[in-house]
């Protein structure tokens, strides 16, 4: 199981195992309802290196990237959930639109995208290559969505008698 971290004390530990010989992967997302999609992304991601950060993006990253109502599930249980994957080393929150910061900071080895990217169309790519890092895409297509889901889920609550159509 993983550990949250904040953003200076995971670098103190990145820093502890590199020095053991260790690389280092970095996913990121907003990971608001876990479905299929993030475990294949994170299992994706996991296979690049030693060991695996995972960067959520805080309630008001998510708010401002993905609209009203969002997100559903607080930032520090969507960390605690990430943490519990097995494939899954560290997880550190951040708050703004990208991870640049996180990057500059802890200079992961590997980038891991999903597969609704391509390495050219990473915003952050150019920051990776700067250090020597690298970018890949990891997971399988992207047939699942928070938002697929969310939209299933409200509509199956507003078919079933006595319910408001809310979850």
């Amino acid at each position: 199981m993983g550990r949250v971290f904040a953003a200076a004390e995971l670098s103190k530990q990145v820093s502890i195992d590199r020095e053991s010989g260790k690389t280092i992967a970095m996913a990121n997302g907003c990971f608001d309802v876990i479905h299929v999609g993030h475990v294949r992304y994170l299992t994706g991601a996991a296979t690049q290196a030693d060991r695996l950060i995972v960067a959520i993006n805080d309630d008001l990253s998510v708010s401002m990237l993905k609209g009203e109502g969002r997100p559903v599930v607080p930032a520090d249980e969507r960390a605690e959930l990430v943490a519990a994957f097995a494939v899954v080393d560290y997880v550190v929150l951040f708050s703004t639109s990208t991870v640049a910061e996180l990057l500059n900071l802890l200079r992961p080895d590997v980038h891991c995208k999903g597969t609704d990217y391509s390495v050219e169309t990473v915003p952050e790519r150019d920051i990776v290559q700067e250090y020597g890092g690298k970018t890949v895409i990891v997971g399988d297509p992207k047939n699942h969505s928070t938002e697929k889901l969310i939209q299933s889920i409200t509509e199956s609550a507003s078919r079933t008698p006595g319910t408001s159509g809310k979850f």
